[in-house]
């Protein structure tokens, strides 16, 4: 009988940890003063002794990428979803007003392809960097019969830090406010597996430059805006879009009315609509539209906010207000 071993299983422990070698260059980049571990120890380690919190809480997310991933595979372009799995989880803590402590990634795949997961790590390295968020740790696993050939799944965790009496909740929602909408790069990285029924895979080849965009990492411009207005409250516009997460910041006695035709629609949106047919209510229940971020503000705030947006290359419009109701989104 043929002597079995690990690596004529599936699973090479060597490619392995040349992996994790050729990306260290990356992820040391990430690292902030607080972070005091180096990749490969067996637990990230970050210090917020010195950070000057009277009552800090802890702010974490935990999320991943979703079938944009099969796009990406199909394309053979990988350099973008993992700047998808930091904003996924990152602009979820910034809604908080949290100030970003750390990340960690898992990758998971049936056979390591070197080249493809530098691309994908190297991507979640440059967003921590760019969002703030030191890379303290990971885990890659081979897992030969879960995935299928050159398929691999993503899934990201971060850690932020707010203080008590600073954090952005929504309590404080009333009528008369208004909501801003901050601009989304496209789809980010929701409704893909409705994308995938609409496009072909020679449609999703050929549109690959716009379906595979780059989420928006929104942490330090909601950083900068805190400084200077009071942001009532913000959503992230994901999965269940404006009808399901617009209603999780709203006090009680209010509502949201939202006019659709306040702020410009990417054409990536009513192409998907026209060739499947999609009724609006539909498209506005699964999609951003093009707002990836809403902010809730007083009006005499939302000049200033503008202008600190446009300083990061961010458009913003104004697209609703605050009035009585239940709690409910109202789309107008």
């Amino acid at each position: 009988m043929k002597k079995i071993t690990y690596k004529s299983s599936g699973v090479d422990i060597d490619k392995a940890n040349k992996l994790v070698e050729s990306i260290k260059t990356s992820v040391q980049k990430t690292k902030t003063k607080n972070a005091i571990s180096d990749i490969g120890s067996f637990g990230g380690l970050y210090s917020i002794a010195s950070m000057k919190f009277k009552h800090p809480v802890l702010v974490s997310s935990t999320d991943g990428v979703g079938t944009k991933l099969l796009i990406a595979q199909a394309c053979n372009k990988h350099d973008t979803v993992g700047a998808d799995l930091v904003a996924m989880s990152a602009n979820d803590v910034a809604t908080t007003g949290a100030e970003p402590l750390f990340f960690l990634d898992y990758v998971a795949t049936g056979k390591i392809n070197p080249a493809v997961l530098k691309d994908v790590i190297s991507g979640i390295a440059l967003a921590c960097r760019k969002s703030g968020y030191a890379l303290i740790g990971g885990e890659t696993a081979e897992m030969p019969g879960m995935y299928a050939p050159g398929h691999y799944d993503l899934a990201g965790f971060c850690v932020g830090i707010a203080e008590k009496r600073n954090i952005i909740d929504g309590k404080n929602i009333k009528k008369g406010d208004v909501v801003l909408g901050l601009e989304s790069s496209g789809l980010h990285s929701n409704g893909f597996s409705l994308v995938r029924r609409v496009f072909s895979i020679k449609e999703q080849k050929k549109l690959r430059a716009e379906l595979l965009k780059p989420t928006t990492l929104y942490t330090k411009p909601l950083l900068e805006m805190a400084k200077i207005t009071d942001i009532k409250g913000l959503a992230h516009i994901t999965g269940g879009a404006f009808r399901d997460k617009l209603p999780r910041i709203l006090p009680k006695n209010v509502a949201i009315l939202i006019n659709k035709r306040s702020w410009r629609i990417p054409w990536i949106f009513r192409t998907i609509q026209k060739k499947a047919g999609i009724k609006d209510e539909e498209m506005y229940k699964v999609f951003n539209m093009g707002i990836g971020m809403a902010a809730v503000l007083s009006p005499s705030d939302v000049r200033k906010a503008q202008m600190l947006l446009n300083k990061f290359n961010i458009r913003t419009w104004v697209i609703g207000e605050v009035a009585k109701g239940k709690g409910e989104v109202r789309l107008v």
